[in-house]
């Protein structure tokens, strides 16, 4: 997986008024969420943005406020690309991370705010990956068109170890046949997405039809 280095700002102020106030300046807010679990009361200590947030009695996540730039975060989210994120904060801290969720306005499609979850190297993630169609498919050779049905599958593994795209070869696939995730399977990666999912499918096309019809008679 290729990296993406992100500089951002740490934000004490929390909540929607204050979301909003950052908007109004041209930026975006954004969260970065911890994946490792620390002991409370936590005794460490905390830098400007950063909280505990408690997940259950005696344990809670690091939890960080930022505030990043629209030209900072464009490549990385106007992109079919997914990346290991190095994230820098002014101030504070690097952390290893990934994005874990965008918010877009629903008129505009301006970035209203983004999460990111912090990634370690021995604790495994889910992420969606890119899937790519290899090869000519048999069905095509016959008049059938080749649809894709899911662009991104969702793979769970150490992020060390998730490939940039998903490659799915197709040349034995017949005419109104399909491939579906239970069929596929890569070394070191869990697919979490239903077995039963179709990812490709060779649909029958009027030219397929009339085909099939001339050779049955």
């Amino acid at each position: 997986m290729n990296t993406f280095q992100l500089e951002a700002a740490s934000r004490e102020a929390a909540g929607k008024k204050a979301a909003r106030a950052v908007r109004r300046e041209g930026l975006i807010p954004a969260v970065l969420y911890g994946q490792a679990p620390v002991e409370l009361p936590y005794k460490g200590t905390l830098n400007p943005g950063e909280k505990i947030v408690e997940i259950e009695n005696g344990r809670g996540l690091l939890v960080t406020d930022l505030v990043v730039t629209n030209e900072n975060v464009r490549h990385l989210i106007y992109t079919p690309n997914i990346y290991l994120v190095e994230l820098t904060v002014k101030g504070s801290r690097t952390a290893k991370a990934i994005l874990k969720d965008i918010q877009f306005h629903p008129v505009t499609d301006a970035i209203l705010h983004i999460d990111f979850l912090e990634v370690f190297e021995d604790q495994p993630i889910i992420m969606a990956v890119p899937v790519v169609l290899e090869g000519h498919a048999e069905g095509v050779k016959a008049g059938g068109k080749l649809n894709l049905e899911i662009r991104k599958l969702r793979v769970k593994a150490l992020y060390g170890q998730i490939p940039e795209k998903l490659t799915v070869n197709v040349e034995t696939l017949g005419l109104g046949k399909v491939i579906k995730v239970g069929d596929l399977s890569y070394p070191g990666l869990e697919l979490v997405n239903a077995k039963n999912a179709v990812v490709c499918a060779v649909k029958l096309t009027r030219a397929s039809r009339g085909q099939e019809s001339a050779t049955a008679s």
